[in-house]
């Protein structure tokens, strides 16, 4: 018979995290859902199925009070929703789901989602969708990914590179003091609807900028035109997956976002790369580009405001490419 438990003291939680869940992608690590933790300093509650056999499944929340629900641990948010992505729920079979999902005391938005297996597919609820750029696909060639454009398309999109590079372009990887540069450009293209406009967010993405150096795992890509600082993003390389955290990009310079983009693909398959995680959010020129999608799931029981501001992407690569 499973039995259900609620685990509310943080050292506990994170034994059940480093026991239970699998570390495949760098959201997966409890470092770096602690990076959020210290300063959100959401109340954690794991909800926790046994059985004779063992743990059954885990369910990791926290309380976000501004929203009034549980949210998946950390609980670090903009507009009252979730960042990280790729969140895990263990569940032996879809009975054990269900009574955790039971046990919760009150509200719960769950979001970016890892489908979890007990769900059927025809059954799942899609809350955004990812895109990565598999560059194995492509035999780590560039060259053979842009074969997946027309004729017409591919030229476009080298007399357009052509046309920002002719600013004057440079590029430096890995400069990690260019992390101010990111905070300072996001701020300035979106505002209010900046992540960092959060300082519990802008401290807690320092905190992780700082494990993932002390680690090797960094990464910067940087692009500078007409002598100024034009775009930069900040990425991570967690067991040769390549994923795009934060950017930022100069108003001035219109079309600097596809360049950068384009940059990225091109590191993916010149380091060969697994794949390249653009996170979610379209915003038009993921699909444009041939991003492979990657569905995210919502499991809810309540519904919360679309957080996205039409013109905003705050997170991921710099972001959309004019």
């Amino acid at each position: 018979m499973t039995q259900i438990r609620l685990v509310a003291r943080l050292e506990e939680c994170e034994a059940l995290w480093r026991s239970a869940i699998p570390q495949e992608v760098i959201t997966d690590l409890w470092e770096t859902r602690a990076c959020f933790q210290r300063h959100f300093q959401r109340p954690p509650l794991f909800v926790v199925a046994e059985d004779d056999r063992g743990l059954a499944g885990l369910l990791p929340l926290s309380w976000i009070e501004e929203s009034g629900c549980y949210g998946y641990f950390p609980g670090e948010t903009w507009h009252g929703q979730t960042w990280l992505e790729q969140n895990r729920i263990l569940a032996r079979d879809a009975g054990v789901l269900d009574a955790m999902l039971q046990a919760i005391p009150g509200k719960y938005h769950l979001r970016y989602l890892n489908p979890p297996a007990v769900i059927p597919e025809a059954q799942r609820v899609v809350d955004e969708i990812g895109y990565i750029f598999p560059a194995p696909k492509y035999n780590y060639d560039f060259e053979n990914y842009l074969k997946e454009f027309s004729h017409r398309s591919a030229k476009r999109l080298r007399r357009d590179l052509e046309e920002i590079e002719s600013q004057g372009a440079e590029y430096t990887y890995d400069v990690f003091e260019d992390y101010e540069h990111v905070v300072r450009l996001n701020i300035s293209r979106f505002g209010k609807e900046s992540y960092f406009a959060d300082d519990r967010f802008t401290r807690g993405f320092r905190d992780l900028r700082d494990l993932l150096a002390q680690n090797g795992w960094l990464r910067f890509t940087t692009v500078r035109l007409a002598g100024q600082i034009a775009a930069v993003d900040m990425g991570c390389v967690y067991k040769n997956f390549y994923t795009l955290l934060a950017g930022g990009t100069h108003n001035d310079f219109p079309g600097v976002a596809k360049l950068i983009n384009i940059l990225h693909m091109r590191r993916a398959c010149r380091e060969r790369f697994e794949q390249a995680d653009f996170l979610c959010g379209d915003f038009c020129w993921k699909t444009l580009f041939h991003l492979t999608p990657r569905p995210l799931c919502l499991i809810a029981n309540i519904r919360l405001a679309d957080p996205h501001h039409p013109d905003a992407c705050p997170s991921g690569s710099a972001t959309s490419a004019q």
